[in-house]
């Protein structure tokens, strides 16, 4: 009897085991997919956050990320964890929708689920519309995680930190706190969407001592011609030979600038004759706008109209000319004034071959230029 009950006992003994090794198994699985699932919908939310008010016309991507709230709602895990961060995505989501009684209503329920979770700290920090009480909320929970770059959420809260610095104008603040968040083990998807709010606070670091005029226009990723007169009024004596010190309007300095010829009447670097019509105030600055602008200034600046045909006299004469820049024609008549920028290192070739001269000119890149032509 006692030999055939020892291996009836070790049969017993081994399927116990395979069966908690499955049950094991199964959780392991079951919560690899829990993770995946909010990663999905993590992928497909903050790039929608970090595009701020251009995400109200991303409507298309706002769709497809409550379809997949909603989809993953019909089959909600039992899990705390899980079931809170979903509930705490989906307010984060209602923000964008712009139904902020909603997402008051499910970070509630997403701390009652499952207290703590990191994405319903996020949206209570979101929630926040005072950036200073928003700011002292973000450091009070990166002083409960002690700091540790390892501690979960720590990434995300350094990514809240920046966004928020950068809306105080604090740039130099917002870029460390930036460049913290992408040296820690937060998912890729931040990194891509916050990159450019990152590169622009190292931008405007150096602009503190701008006016408070000034600094709405710096933020922008374009400006317009009256934002090229905005910068060089308020941040350098540049226009000063033509104020003579009165104080002009934003109309009647464009006016001036226009009639001197410090505006053309076209960005066109493809064109060879100005067009009949002239530009507008309000028309946004290409490159090859601004090379134009910049050049004729840094000439009036050193009292030497010279500068102004000193490189096609040089490179567009003669049957064969040629242009040391890929996409700059040598008879174009923005050839001399791009080619001084290059040269004279005011502005430079973005990918060490072409100027691209349609791209848009930014506020904090033309401010910098025209402060070094100022001093």
């Amino acid at each position: 009897m006692r030999k055939i009950i020892l291996p009836f006992c070790i049969l017993v003994i081994v399927f116990s085991g395979c069966v908690s090794t499955q049950r094991s198994i199964s959780v392991e699985r079951h919560r690899d997919q829990m993770d995946h699932d909010l990663e999905e919908v993590e992928n497909l939310i903050v790039p929608l956050e970090a595009a701020g008010e251009d995400a109200r016309r991303m409507q298309n991507e706002i769709t497809l990320a409550r379809e997949a709230i909603n989809r993953l709602e019909e089959s909600a895990s039992i899990d705390a964890y899980f079931s809170g961060s979903l509930i705490a995505w989906s307010g984060r989501l209602s923000i964008l929708e712009g139904r902020l009684n909603e997402a008051s209503r499910l970070l509630r329920y997403s701390q009652a689920a499952a207290a703590g979770n990191v994405p319903s700290i996020i949206l209570e920090i979101r929630l926040e519309r005072d950036p200073v009480r928003r700011l002292e909320m973000i450091e009070g929970e990166i002083a409960i995680s002690a700091q540790h770059s390892s501690a979960p959420g720590f990434g995300e809260l350094q990514i809240e930190r920046g966004r928020t610095l950068l809306e105080m104008n604090r740039f130099t603040e917002a870029a460390g706190a930036f460049d913290t968040a992408f040296s820690t083990e937060i998912s890729g998807i931040y990194r891509e969407s916050y990159l450019r709010d990152r590169n622009r606070a190292w931008e405007m670091r150096n602009t503190g001592s701008a006016a408070a005029g000034t600094i709405g226009v710096l933020v922008q990723d374009g400006i317009s011609w009256n934002d090229c007169i905005v910068i060089a009024r308020n941040e350098t004596q540049l226009l000063r030979f033509l104020s003579g010190g009165r104080n002009l309007s934003e109309t009647e300095f464009f006016n001036l600038l226009i009639e001197r010829g410090f505006i053309p009447f076209s960005q066109d670097v493809n064109l060879y004759e100005w067009p009949v019509s002239r530009p507008a105030r309000t028309d946004m600055v290409s490159r090859a706008g601004a090379a134009w602008f910049i050049w004729h200034l840094y000439a009036e600046a050193r009292a030497d109209r010279g500068l102004l045909t000193r490189y096609s006299a040089r490179f567009a004469t003669g049957p064969n000319p040629r242009s040391p820049i890929a996409d700059i024609p040598p008879l174009s008549p923005f050839f001399d004034s791009i080619l001084g920028c290059v040269e004279t290192e005011l502005m430079h070739l973005v990918d060490g071959r072409n100027f691209r001269p349609s791209e848009a000119m930014r506020g904090a890149e033309l401010l910098a230029i025209l402060r070094r032509i100022d001093n």
